[in-house]
This record gives C-alpha cells, structure tokens and sequence, in this order.
C-alpha cells in the first residue's frame, strides 16, 4: 500500500452510533466506533492487555471498553480506565494500541494511513459529484486492489468483457489513448473505434482536441470517477482489505432527476446496470495472476495500456518517498 495517504475504508452508514464494528483493512484488523460527539474513532482490535478483540466489546461513554477485563479505550488508542487497578490509578504509557486518524465526508469515512506530522488536514475528492443524489453497491474482489483499479483503467477490454453492455459496437482498435497526470490525478482520454482493416491506431501525441474526448479521472491512491456528462458519473472507491482481497464501492451518481419518489428509482436502476457491468469485469479480473501488480512484472503490454503503465509509475514513485 501506499504510505502517507488517506483511504477511503467505509460508507458513513456502515459505523453505527451504539456499537464498534471489526473490519479489515490495509492488512490491519481494526476496531471503529463514533464518540459522544459522533465522530469515527479507529484503533487496532487487539487490546494491549491479553490480546482480546474489542471490537466485541460496549461502549462506555465514548470509549470502547474489553469484553475481557474491562479496559477502556479512547479515540487516541490510549487506556482511560484499568478496573482492576481502581478508577483513580494512574495507566502506565505503554497501556495504548495503534490509532488511526479518520476523515468522513460525502457519506464517506477515510483513514490517514502513514505517519501523522505528514498528515493532511483532509483528503481528495471530485467536488463536482458533491450535488449530485447517489446510490452505492458495494462489491467484494480476491485480487490485491490494484489490479481492482488497473481493470477501471483498462481502455482496451471494452469490446471483449462488455460486449453486450457498454463495449457494444466492436470497437476494438484503440487510438492512444492520451494519459495526463497532474500531481496525484489521472486523467485519460479515450477514443476506440471499429476495425476497417486499413485504419493505423493513432499514437497518444496524435489525437487532435483530445480534451473533447470521452474521459475517466482517478485519484491516488483509491477513487475514480467515469465522467459520462456534466450531470451523470459513476464513482469508485478500490478499499483494500489484504493483499489479495478488495472492496469496491460503486457509486452513479446524478443531478438529472430531484423529485424524490422519481429519483430513487432512476438510482436504483442506475445501481443495476452498474452491478451487471462490475459483474462482467469481476468474472475476469479475479482469474488474474499474480493478485497484486507491480511496476515490473511478467507481461508485454501495448499501447492501450498506457494508463495502467502510468498508474504503476507514479505509483511506485509514491510508495518510494
């Protein structure tokens, strides 16, 4: 994984308000819960004291407290309370486990994963999905995330893996296509069209007025947005579990429909075509080997790769710093 980034790692609705969920991320197993005040705390589930899991515990008062011997934890991952030792003991510094920093936003949480004085003071996000209504389907994968994300920047398995949905047309021949980086944001520009025979794919640096062109966006190190108009977007979020496991949220989102009734139920059908085409990439993607990718691997790519060379690129500059 990339270090020193934030991680989009669940939906807001997924952390409930009166008891601590367990989940996997990251290759950490991890205990969150909301404070008082309603806000996502994140700790390692392994209390520090005999190794119980606390995320099987309660909460007491904004802290989580061991099913084991009833040690209280706060947000920070440090021991409030040691009950066997009294309420006015003092607890010894080495009583605390890891704590993660949480963000949570656009019914979003993050986790900063990496050293906190590199901290930012929030993470990324495409600000033109922010008025838009969304319905979300979350999708689990064995592979490593990376190749979730490598298949979303795949310009050149559309007529093949979606032929019946959205690769219709036989457009196999793929120009270019042109990959812009800017910071931690890609942008790629696609222009596939159907084979006569005769016709030579464009090189990247030949495509005139590329910027007119149907395009997708991702963000290091886990969102992506497929830009189909100023008003319809499907988004991702590529949450990594383990190294060979992986979470996909799915998200259309919208500001074509607003009355309510309506709305939810062009969302919902929305949420079904998208299934049925995260469906066909799934059935595919998990026969991949190996599960995770690298910048140097056993491949031979082509010209339409150009997004996933550039991904593994900067990437690997990313995880280097």
């Amino acid at each position: 994984m990339i270090y020193n980034q934030w991680y989009v790692i669940l939906e807001s609705r997924e952390v409930k308000t009166k008891k601590p969920i367990k989940v996997t991320r990251l290759n950490e197993t991890l205990t969150l819960w909301r404070d008082e005040s309603g806000k996502v705390c994140c700790i390692a589930n392994r209390c520090c004291h005999r190794g119980a899991s606390l995320s099987c515990g309660k909460l007491v008062t904004g802290n989580i407290e061991c099913p084991f011997h009833g040690f209280q934890f706060d947000g920070d991952g440090k021991v409030k309370i040691i009950p066997a030792n009294g309420k006015n003991a003092p607890i010894p510094e080495s009583q605390h486990v890891q704590a993660y920093h949480t963000y949570e936003n656009y019914g979003l949480i993050w986790m900063w994963w990496g050293d906190s004085d590199k901290k930012t003071d929030e993470p990324f996000f495409f600000k033109e999905l922010i008025d838009m209504s969304y319905s979300t389907f979350i999708d689990s994968w064995n592979v490593h995330y990376s190749r979730a994300i490598e298949n979303q920047l795949d310009v050149v398995h559309l007529p093949f893996i979606h032929k019946t949905t959205i690769g219709k047309g036989n457009k196999t021949l793929v120009n270019g296509p042109v990959v812009v980086r800017e910071g931690e944001l890609i942008t790629l520009y696609v222009n596939n069209i159907s084979d006569d025979g005769k016709t030579v794919p464009l090189k990247p640096d030949e495509i005139p007025d590329y910027e007119k062109l149907f395009h997708l966006q991702f963000h290091y190190p886990n969102i992506w947005q497929n830009i189909i108009s100023d008003k319809f977007r499907i988004f991702a979020a590529f949450v990594p579990v383990d190294d060979e496991h992986s979470l996909i949220y799915l998200r259309n989102y919208q500001k074509i429909l607003s009355v309510p009734i309506i709305k939810n139920i062009a969302n919902y059908i929305m949420k079904l075509s998208n299934i049925v085409i995260l469906r066909q990439d799934k059935r595919i993607v998990v026969t991949q080997l190996p599960k995770k990718t690298d910048l140097k691997m056993d491949e031979h790519l082509i010209m339409g790769d150009k997004p996933i060379i550039e991904y593994r690129k900067h990437r690997q500059e990313l995880m280097e710093k």
